[in-house]
C-alpha cells in the first residue's frame, strides 16, 4: 500500500482542491492511502469517510509570506512540516503540497533529508513539447539552487536521467545543457566546466549544448542548468502560453465576421493544441535528491491538476526512481 502525505492547507484553493482530488483518487487507486494534514474543522465537511483516508489536525499554516527556513523551523505544527515529518519517519512514502515552494524545498532538505552523495537536490518539472514523438521535456534545476557548481549540474543530469527512464519510460534520454550557443566553447565558466563533466559520464546520453529557443522542439529529453536560469525559463514558458491564449481570445472576440468564422473552424484543433501545451497534465515538480519524493503542485492548481499530481506521486513510488538514484550515488 502506497501512503501519500497531503499538505491540505497549501495552495491558492486549499483545502477544497486537495480534498476534491483525494476524494477522486480514492476510487481510482485502490493501492493508495492518504494521510491528510490540515485544519480538521475545514477538512472534515469536505472529505469522504474511508478507511484509507486519515485526517491529522494541524494548528498552523505556512503561507507564501513566511520566510521559508524560519517557518519550517518554528511552525512545527503546520500541515507542511507534519506531512514532511511523516515521510521522514516512514509513515508516508511521498509528500505532496501546493504550498510555498521555498518552504517545501526547505522541508524536503531539512526534514526529509538529502540522499548521501548528492551535493544539492534540484527541482524538476516536466514540460510538454510541440513534438508528438518526444512529448516531454524535463527541466532541472528549475529553482532550488540559484547558485550552482558544475558538479551540481552533472548530478542534476544523473537524477533526471533516472527519472526519465523509470517514470517516463524513455529508453535513452537525450541530455542537453542550456547555453547561449551550441558550440562546446560557448557560455560562462560554469557552462564550460559543466559541459566537460557531462561529457565524461557514460551513464547518460549527453548531446551537448542547446539554446533556449529549441527547448520545446523535441530535440532533447532533459535540459540541465542552474536554478536561476531554469526558473526564469520555466516562468517565461508559462507566461508565454498564457499570453498566447489571451491574445487569441482577444483577437477572436474583437474580430469581424470572417474572423469569427475562422475561429469556429479551427476551434477543435486549436483546443487540442492548447491542451497539449497544458503543463498541469504532467503533475507537479519533483524535488529530486532527497530520501523520498517531495512533489510541488502548482499553487493555482485546480482539482484536475492536483489529481494529476497525485497520479504522478503514485507513479514515482511504483517506479522506484528514488531508490535507483540512491543506489547510483551509493556505488
Amino acid at each position: 500500500m502506497i501512503t501519500i502525505a497531503i499538505d491540505a492547507m497549501g495552495g491558492d484553493h486549499a483545502p477544497q482542491v486537495p480534498i476534491q482530488a483525494v476524494n477522486q483518487a480514492i476510487d481510482k487507486y485502490p493501492q493508495v492511502q492518504f494521510k491528510v494534514y490540515g485544519d480538521q474543522t475545514k477538512i472534515t465537511p469536505l472529505i469522504r469517510t474511508d478507511q484509507r483516508i486519515e485526517v491529522i489536525h494541524c494548528d498552523e499554516i505556512i503561507d507564501n509570506e513566511d520566510d521559508p527556513v524560519r517557518a519550517v523551523r518554528t511552525k512545527k505544527e503546520s500541515s507542511m512540516v507534519k506531512a514532511a515529518r511523516a515521510v521522514k519517519e516512514g509513515e508516508a512514502d511521498v509528500l505532496l503540497s501546493a504550498g510555498s515552494t521555498g518552504a517545501l524545498l526547505t522541508a524536503g532538505l531539512l526534514i526529509v533529508g538529502r540522499i548521501p552523495g548528492i551535493d544539492r537536490p534540484g527541482l524538476m518539472p516536466v514540460i510538454p513539447t510541440i513534438s508528438s514523438e518526444h512529448p516531454h521535456l524535463i527541466l532541472m534545476d528549475a529553482g532550488a539552487n540559484a547558485d550552482t557548481k558544475p558538479i551540481n549540474i552533472q548530478q542534476f543530469a544523473v537524477m533526471a536521467n533516472v527519472y526519465a527512464r523509470q517514470v517516463l519510460n524513455i529508453e535513452r534520454p537525450r541530455v542537453g545543457l542550456i547555453n547561449n550557443g551550441t558550440e562546446a566553447s560557448k557560455g560562462s565558466q560554469l557552462s564550460k566546466e559543466a559541459y566537460a563533466l557531462l561529457s565524461e559520464l557514460d551513464s547518460i546520453h549527453f548531446v551537448g549544448n542547446i539554446e533556449a529557443k529549441n527547448l520545446l522542439n523535441g530535440e532533447i529529453d532533459i535540459a540541465v542548468t542552474d536554478g536561476f536560469t531554469g526558473n526564469a525559463i520555466l516562468k517565461t514558458l508559462e507566461g508565454s502560453v498564457k499570453s498566447l491564449v489571451s491574445l487569441l481570445k482577444s483577437t477572436f472576440k474583437s474580430g469581424g465576421l470572417l474572423t469569427k468564422i475562422g475561429a469556429f473552424l479551427i476551434k477543435n484543433p486549436l483546443k487540442n493544441t492548447l491542451e497539449n501545451l497544458d503543463d498541469s497534465k504532467q503533475g507537479g515538480a519533483v524535488l529530486l535528491g532527497v530520501k523520498a519524493p517531495v512533489i510541488k503542485a502548482h499553487g493555482s492548481a485546480d482539482e484536475e491538476a492536483y489529481f494529476n499530481a497525485i497520479r504522478q506521486s503514485i507513479h514515482v513510488i511504483e517506479s522506484q526512481a528514488v531508490v535507483q538514484i540512491t543506489n547510483y550515488f551509493s556505488d
